[in-house]
């Protein structure tokens, strides 16, 4: 799942698409077709044929967390778009691949260096890179212009507490006071992850974890100590890929099951979200041979964690006859920890599902902003989310197991109410 500093990129995408048939007449722009693979069966395959369907669901978990962080526009992506391709064809499906670009904030490695030891810190976006030696001055406080005030920051670099302003205004702060580069020091232990500017800085700036920089704020407010910063940070072009399975011919469906499969660098992402994925695989076997697969399409969302980069995709490159045709998005996001399956969105979906499922609890309505739902409820898409709460090792790299037994219950849930939304008059 996603944080909430999404980039503001434009995006462009094409669908690359197998076979032939349904090139003619699909309501996604941009189309040219690909040869077709020969899909390779496997253990995974031969479960679910046999109708060892959780076990095959936990299979598929595992196979992607063993690939290791499916980080958006890497190799491990290519890789992880091809082993859900060949499974989508397998269960009989038609394989997809949409690919789009968007630019992205990438931290190669930033850290701050004092009598010779590296403290590894953070780029904040928006920050301009940088390699520097200088004094490390403390500013007390939280970095207004009076706090500037109060020290001489001129040719050093600023180190402040996080809080109070933003980031953006204690960066334009310290180089009004003359200041070569600012560091802010987390107000919690960990790393300052994801942290934005939100606007363009004029000097670097570089995050630092609180456990390592409150000793090394207090040692600067004693007296200013010479470091080297290093804030090594661009911006990227970012090639993305869903991935879409529908049955061959299936062009405009009335539903949509969807969840993103990649996961934030450093991490495997098993719960955030190879349960999610997984479990939209499960639900397609199931359906495969039902007059329901008929009128689904199944999405494999890519870029989600860099800003739902792939939903945006898929939406803003669909036709609005495709949108307006749909009944619904379900979209499956951090579904194998916590007993307790979490539902939200809009009221007439939500309603199917408490009559499916009695045990399911509603979420309130900030379930419409962080994950790949959001864009198709942007377009008027009646949509319904999935979850089951914060993971204690969300977006680490301890984000290694789930419950398959969470992933059979969230994917019969599924199942029942793909069938009374797409069987009600």
């Amino acid at each position: 799942m996603t944080t909430n500093s999404w980039l503001n990129a434009a995006l462009v995408a094409v669908l690359v698409s197998l076979p032939t048939a349904c090139v003619q007449s699909t309501r996604l722009n941009n189309i040219v077709e690909i040869p077709k693979a020969e899909a390779q069966e496997s253990d995974y395959a031969k479960r679910s044929a046999k109708g060892d369907r959780t076990n095959a669901t936990y299979a598929d978990v595992q196979a992607l967390v063993n690939m290791g962080p499916r980080v958006a526009g890497t190799p491990v992506m290519e890789k992880a778009s091809s082993y859900l391709i060949d499974r989508y064809r397998q269960a009989g499906y038609v394989a997809e691949v949409q690919t789009f670009n968007y630019e992205k904030f990438v931290d190669l490695g930033s850290n701050l260096t004092i009598n010779g030891t590296n403290i590894e810190g953070k780029a904040l976006n928006g920050t301009i890179p940088g390699k520097l030696n200088a004094p490390l001055v403390a500013v007390p406080n939280f970095g207004r212009p009076d706090d500037f005030a109060k020290v001489n920051v001129k040719g050093a670099i600023a180190i402040v507490r996080r809080g109070e302003i933003r980031f953006s205004q204690k960066a334009s702060n310290a180089a009004a006071a003359g200041a070569v580069g600012l560091v802010v020091v987390n107000n919690q232990p960990g790393n300052l992850n994801g942290a934005t500017l939100g606007e363009s800085a004029k000097i670097p700036v570089l995050g630092l974890s609180g456990d390592r920089g409150n000793p090394l704020l207090q040692q600067a407010q004693n007296a200013p100590v010479n470091v080297s910063l290093n804030v090594n940070a661009q911006r990227q072009v970012v090639n993305g890929r869903n991935v879409i399975a529908h049955l061959p011919g299936v062009t405009q469906p009335k539903l949509i099951l969807g969840g993103h499969y990649d996961s934030v660098p450093g991490s495997p992402g098993a719960n955030d979200n190879a349960s999610g994925t997984a479990v939209v695989l499960a639900i397609a076997r199931n359906l495969a041979n039902t007059n329901l697969a008929r009128q689904t399409w199944f999405v494999a969302f890519d870029g989600e964690e860099d800003g739902l980069h792939g939903s945006r995709a898929f939406v803003d490159t669909a036709k609005p006859e495709f949108l307006s045709g749909l009944k619904g998005m379900l979209n499956f996001d951090m579904v194998g920890v916590n007993n307790q399956l979490l539902i939200g969105g809009t009221s007439s979906l939500t309603a199917i599902a408490k009559a499916v499922d009695s045990d399911i609890k509603t979420l309130g309505s900030y379930t419409y902003g962080g994950s790949d739902h959001a864009p198709f409820a942007n377009k008027n898409v009646p949509v319904l989310f999935f979850y089951r709460g914060q993971d204690p090792n969300y977006h680490s790299p301890n984000d290694k197991t789930i419950d398959p037994k969470l992933l059979n219950e969230t994917a019969q849930v599924g199942v029942g109410i793909v069938k009374q939304l797409l069987q009600a008059k």
